[in-house]
């Protein structure tokens, strides 16, 4: 199967353009804006079923051939043709036998059993087996109690999925499951899309690599290790732009060749307005910049616009605010882009194992796990500790409004794992 060559049209430059007179956001309002205005930007590959899990299928796979491709038996036992009514049954076993990959060469008489054992296709005149734990077998016969009815212990053909038949849709990312389903359907190669390239960049002077010696006033990178490991997770292809000093031209340069290099461009710091958030900066010189102030703890400033024709999301330095916007906003926006569509994170409603009153106007999410089927948050909110990302299990999601949360209250527990991660 040979994929047509399409290349998908670029992005525009006012895709992330804000309407009029907006200040705060949403988050529900900034989702929406993002999966109404994104596309896909990758194009088309082949890949062999071997290599295919993880990736996501750019066209609606047919089955080839049936699953089972014919009627076979689900254990092991005798098979006959018809019901058996209630009662002693005893009937004559006719010679040979009927196993997965050896069928029986011939009838089975009208009347007579024949041993079958389980993933053989039923012989003509076979319709009914009985397990072989409910028969005895004696002098050339068998002998069991009914009734039975017919069709018992068989599979009928197709009944999983019939040839012709769509097997998996468009925008599917392929789990280890699905390539068992395509391989017992006969496929043998499959049309996917190209790995969506995200390149993640850190921002900022005081940064520095872990290892190194860090001065005073210095921090070690903890933003692009996170970031690069949770694009790998999410099953995109990380590349490593490294960290931007503050100054603009090595931020201008390096911006270009992650460009050059990937589909989709995180950086986290600079996102801000502030003199030093040369991210915003240069978008905003470039003429496509958006400053997203979404209403939402932690975060806020959410950075977006266009580089070369290349998507930038401008993340916070934070890095507890970069994970969560990376989760709540990149994360959905990254999958529409890659082919698998829009994907919304399953939340689960759990006791709350903990006490929180929040004022109205923004949306909190905070770091939290489950122990004994109830749900408790880190000791402290403040987003300079880390620590509690690697703490939690997952995210508790506060709506907009004003609440007053007590032990035993229903709460919204997202675990990572909803994610991709």
């Amino acid at each position: 199967m040979t994929p047509p060559n399409i290349t998908p049209p670029p992005l525009r430059n006012d895709c992330f353009a804000l309407p009029a007179g907006v200040n705060w956001t949403p988050v529900d309002e900034a989702l929406e804006m993002l999966r109404s205005r994104l596309t896909v930007v990758t194009s088309v590959e082949t890949a062999q079923i071997g290599q295919a899990s993880g990736r996501i299928l750019a066209e609606d796979v047919l089955a080839k051939r049936s699953n089972p491709p014919q009627p076979n038996t689900a254990v092991d036992g005798y098979g006959f043709s018809g019901a058996a009514p209630e009662g002693p049954q005893v009937i004559p076993l006719q010679d040979g036998r009927a196993a997965a990959g050896i069928p029986f060469d011939g009838v089975v008489a009208l009347g007579n059993a024949l041993r079958v054992l389980t993933g053989a296709a039923l012989p003509d005149g076979v319709d009914t087996v009985i397990l072989e734990e409910d028969v005895t077998v004696q002098d050339g016969h068998i002998a069991f109690h009914g009734p039975l009815k017919q069709g018992a212990n068989t599979r009928k053909a197709g009944e999983d999925v019939a040839e012709g038949e769509m097997v998996l849709p468009a925008g599917r990312r392929l789990t280890p499951a699905d390539v068992a389903l395509l391989s017992a359907t006969g496929i043998a190669e499959i049309s996917v899309r190209k790995m969506l390239r995200v390149a993640v960049l850190s921002t900022g002077d005081e940064l520095v690599e872990p290892g190194n010696l860090a001065g005073p006033g210095q921090i070690f990178d903890a933003n692009r290790p996170m970031l690069l490991s949770m694009i790998e997770r999410l099953g995109f292809e990380p590349v490593d732009m490294g960290r931007a000093s503050d100054d603009r031209e090595d931020l201008r340069d390096r911006l270009d060749r992650s460009a050059a290099q990937a589909d989709v461009i995180l950086t986290s710091g600079g996102a801000s307005a502030g003199d030093e958030d040369h991210v915003s900066a240069l978008l905003r010189e470039a003429g496509a910049m958006q400053e997203w102030r979404i209403a939402l703890k932690p975060g806020r400033p959410l950075a977006l616009g266009m580089w070369n024709e290349t998507p930038v999301f401008g993340l916070p330095g934070n890095p507890v605010a970069a994970k969560v916007c990376t989760l709540i906003f990149a994360r959905p926006a990254l999958g529409l882009m890659a082919g698998e569509g829009w994907s919304e994170p399953q939340g689960f409603d759990l006791p709350a194992n903990f006490e929180k009153r929040k004022k109205p106007g923004r949306r909190e999410y905070l770091r939290a796990r489950v122990r004994d089927g109830r749900v408790e948050v880190f000791a402290s909110e403040g987003s300079g500790r880390i620590s509690g990302l690697s703490w939690a299990e997952g995210l508790v999601e506060i709506q907009d409004g004003a609440c007053h949360i007590v032990p035993g209250d229903p709460v919204r527990f997202i675990p990572y794992g909803s994610f991709g991660l």
